[in-house]
Parts: C-alpha cells; sequence; structure tokens
C-alpha cells in the first residue's frame, strides 16, 4: 500500500482528481519567491512551493484551499490531492448536518497526515538502515576523507532527506448547502469581507493563526509540558513559525530530540485542524480571501500589520471593478503586493530592512454574489469603482498614514452563489459546541475573531444612484473620488499649510 501511495504520488501523468470539475466561480493569482541584491534586482532562491485547489463537486459542494509548503512542495503536492479524495468523492452530501460536516473535515486532515508518511516509510527505513552503517566517528570526518563507500551511504543519506523532508500550512474552505465552514492547519490566513444593501463594508478574520505568538496554542503548548515563554521569544519551532502543520516527520517523531521541544510529554506539533462554521450564506455578497502565509507576511512587511487585512480587501475591491475575470483579479492583487514590497525596499525607508526577501505567495478569492466589472460600462454610464487604501508617508515622516479613499459602488446585483441567493449575514460571535442564531461562524477549537466595520466617509463601499453624473454649468462632471483628505493631509506634513483650495489639489 505504501509503495502504491508512493508512485501514484510521484507520477506525472495521474491524479487522484483528474476528473473533478473546476470551479469557475474563484480566480488564483501566484508569485514566487524572491531574494532582492543591493541593487533591487530580484533571484528566485528555490522553486515555487505552494499549492491551490479549486473543484466544485457533486449536490452543491465547493472545496478551496491554499497550502504553503517548505522545504519542497511534496506535502503541499500531496496534501491538495488527498484532501480532495477524501472530501470530493463521495464523502460529502447534502443530508450531512454541521457536526457531520466538521467531524469529516477533521477525519480527512487525519487521513492525510496518515497518508503522507506512509508514501515515506520505505525512504525512512532505509535512511535509518544507512545511518546505522556509518560508524558515529564518521559522522564529522570531512567527505573527502571518507572512504568511497561511505561516500557513497553520505550521498544517499543526503538525497532521502530530501525526499523525506517538508511540511506545509492548509487553509481550506468548503462550501456545502450554501453554508461555510473553515478548516486551517497554521499560519495562512482567511479573510471574509460582507457589504450590505447600505454599502458598509465588513471585512471578518476567521480564525488566527497557529504561531508562537497565538496565545491558545502556547497554552496547548504549557499543558504538554513545554515552556511557552521560551517558544514565544525563540519565534520559531524547528525552522517554521507555526505550531501545527502537516507533513515534517523530524517534529513529529523526532521532537524529543529538539531542544526547545525535547520536554514535551507527547507529540507537541499537530495537524488537528481548527474548524469554524457552518454559517448560512445566503444573502451575503463580497468575497472570501484564502492567502498563504508569504502574501500577507509580504503587505504586512512592507506597510506594517495593522492594517494588512483592510488594504488587501481594497486592492481585491478596486480590481473586482476594473476586471472581467477573477483569475486577472488574483493575480493583478498578488502583482501589487509584489511591487509595493519591492518599492519599499528600494526606497530605503524605515520598513526597507524588513523587505529584503519575500516567499512564495498565493491567493484564491471566491466570490459571493459579487458582481465583477462590466468592461463595456465607463463609470459615468453606471460602471463600477470600488476603493483603493493608499499609503501616505514622505522621507520626513516615520509613521505612516493610511488614506482610504471614498469611491462610489451601485446597488448590489442579484447574482447567485452557486444556485442560492438570499438575505443577510448575522453577526456574532461564535462560540464552541453551540449552534447560536446569531453566531458569525462557529468553532470546534478555542477560536479568535477580528472584524472592522467602515462607515462614514472612510467607507469602503459607497451607494449611488442607477443615473450617471451629470455636468455643471462649466460642462465638467462630479468626481467619484473624494481627495480632500488627503490634500490636507499632504499639506500639512510638508508643512506648507495649504488646502485643497490653497493650489495644490485640482482647480
Amino acid at each position: 500500500m505504501a509503495a502504491q501511495r508512493r508512485n501514484l504520488m510521484q507520477s506525472q501523468h495521474q491524479s487522484w482528481t483528474d476528473d473533478l470539475p473546476l470551479c469557475q466561480m474563484c480566480g488564483v493569482g501566484t508569485a514566487p519567491n524572491c531574494v532582492y541584491g543591493p541593487d533591487g534586482k530580484g533571484t528566485q532562491s528555490h522553486p515555487n512551493e505552494d499549492g491551490h485547489l479549486r473543484f466544485r463537486g457533486d449536490d452543491g459542494c465547493f472545496l478551496y484551499g491554499v497550502f504553503n509548503g517548505y522545504d519542497g512542495s511534496r506535502v503541499a503536492n500531496f496534501a491538495s490531492q488527498c484532501l480532495t479524495a477524501e472530501l470530493l468523492l463521495g464523502q460529502l452530501n447534502s443530508g450531512h448536518t454541521d457536526n457531520d460536516v466538521r467531524r469529516i473535515l477533521t477525519q480527512a486532515f487525519d487521513v492525510v497526515e496518515k497518508s503522507y508518511f506512509e508514501t515515506i516509510d520505505d525512504a525512512l527505513a532505509e535512511k535509518a538502515n544507512l545511518s546505522n552503517y556509518l560508524l558515529p566517528h564518521n559522522e564529522n570526518v570531512p567527505f573527502h576523507q571518507l572512504s568511497p563507500q561511505s561516500q557513497k551511504v553520505m550521498e544517499r543519506l543526503k538525497e532521502l532527506e530530501q525526499e523525506v523532508s517538508g511540511g506545509a500550512t492548509v487553509a481550506v474552505a468548503l462550501i456545502l448547502n450554501n453554508k461555510l465552514y473553515i478548516a486551517n492547519v497554521g499560519t495562512n490566513r482567511v479573510l471574509l469581507c460582507k457589504s450590505s444593501s447600505d454599502g458598509q463594508n465588513q471585512v471578518l478574520q476567521i480564525g488566527r493563526p497557529h504561531s508562537t505568538d497565538n496565545e491558545d496554542e502556547l497554552q496547548r503548548l504549557a499543558a504538554l509540558g513545554l515552556d511557552s515563554a521560551r517558544i514565544r521569544q525563540a519565534g520559531q519551532i524547528a525552522g517554521q513559525s507555526s505550531s501545527r502543520r502537516l507533513g515534517d516527520y523530524r517534529v513529529k517523531f523526532n521532537y524529543n530530540e529538539i531542544d526547545v521541544l525535547s520536554a514535551a510529554k507527547s507529540k507537541p506539533v499537530v495537524a488537528e485542524p481548527e474548524i469554524h462554521g457552518g454559517q448560512s450564506l445566503e444573502g451575503v455578497t463580497g468575497f472570501l480571501l484564502l492567502m498563504s502565509e508569504g502574501l500577507i507576511n509580504a503587505l504586512e512587511s512592507a506597510h506594517g500589520p495593522e492594517q494588512a487585512n483592510q488594504e488587501i480587501v481594497a486592492m481585491v475591491a478596486a480590481e473586482l471593478a476594473q476586471q472581467t475575470s477573477l483569475e486577472a483579479v488574483a493575480q493583478s492583487v498578488v502583482d501589487r503586493v509584489k511591487r509595493l514590497h519591492h518599492d519599499v525596499f528600494v526606497s530605503g525607508r524605515q520598513r526597507a530592512t524588513y523587505c529584503s526577501r519575500h516567499e512564495d505567495m498565493t491567493l484564491l478569492i471566491r466570490t459571493l454574489n459579487y458582481p465583477l466589472a462590466d468592461a463595456a460600462l465607463t463609470p459615468t454610464q453606471g460602471g463600477r469603482i470600488c476603493p483603493v487604501s493608499v499609503p501616505y508617508s514622505n522621507s520626513q515622516s516615520t509613521s505612516k498614514t493610511s488614506v482610504t479613499l471614498s469611491l462610489v459602488m451601485p446597488s448590489q446585483s442579484t447574482l447567485t452563489n452557486g444556485t442560492n441567493t438570499a438575505s443577510t449575514l448575522e453577526e456574532g460571535t461564535p462560540t464552541p459546541g453551540s449552534q447560536s442564531p446569531t453566531a458569525t461562524l462557529q468553532s470546534t477549537n478555542t477560536q479568535t475573531q477580528s472584524s472592522s466595520s467602515s462607515s462614514g466617509d472612510g467607507s469602503l463601499f459607497r451607494q449611488r444612484g442607477s443615473q450617471a453624473a451629470q455636468p455643471d454649468e462649466t460642462g465638467r462632471v462630479p468626481p467619484y473620488v473624494d481627495f480632500s483628505q488627503f490634500y490636507r493631509l499632504w499639506g500639512s506634513d510638508h508643512g506648507d499649510g495649504q488646502s485643497m483650495q490653497g493650489g495644490l489639489g485640482p482647480q
């Protein structure tokens, strides 16, 4: 069985999911890792290790996932196929309750973990035998001083180590019966953006990353006998910031040999997902974002973590107003984050030291009753314009102010999410083990959600009438964008005291 799974995973022409149709209501954008040289030019330091999935199953079921691989793409590739096979080949149907779905999701992650380790059983056994072949005193001997036979053994050990190394963090979104379920392992991020009929916009981060600064995770590790303060200070566990991950046999089976984990009573780094949902998507208008750790880290490195969620949502909304393809929307946002990151590095400003490199970036966008731009219409003909978050700073200032431009969005179109339409997503705080009618998302684990509502002059979305703006007596059309706040900040920061009417803005 192990050999069969191993051969299937390594096959270039076979897949467990070849016959499943791709979902057409989502788009994916990617960018490889990059290290900048002194001249600002970037080079890729390793092959892209991210992965993703976006399938439409039977019975109104949709499955999406983003995988952040490390030390190779083996685990990410395996998990994307195996998770799909465990969830979309007859396991889920419209008759399942929320508890059934959460149980199936948890079991699927467990199966993926065990199945992956089965695929490397033979390699691990060979590695153990060859390690025993080498005498202990040969381990620190320079390679050129080893005997020819020992050199061959050392070369084979390196090959085996590369074959079995690596892991992945995973964020999965499942839509079944028009309900949303999120299963997360590790440090990827999931955002749900919801816009209401009155133009309000709310950004929800679903769950928190399983990292060394997550209080719940630190308490879990402390209960196993580990020093949580030491783990927090280290900031990493065996080279990664995640405290939950798929694969990585070194920390799963040899954790007693890792200094910071050596006191653990049982396996400290696990693959058990934190699950949120299911929450009805009836009537929800907006979009769902799944992001790999590399994308969100690049944006936070460039602009700081304070408004990263709002910035990425503003970028997506702006691209949705301009692009007619979700694939183009996702790729444009990724490219924009990449440019922001690079521009901060070459600027030499305060945050440039955080932007010397970035990891692989993946963004998956799934729209929820959200219309794309109509390429045939200009804004004055009823086309859509959405907001842009504009970072504001100059060389004399060490702080950054984010100015959200108030732009226009017409009334929402009546589109369907799969085959359903309806009302508003209710707000609330999820409580484990209960199903409250006001719960935004229900979690099987302790979890924290952050939300941000935009309103007033800084709202992300605005309503306007269906009629196009009319020219005034001078022949000018009233602007869709109010730049007055931007000009006031510009004038005060440059010390010229000018207002927009004083000559700084357009006349």
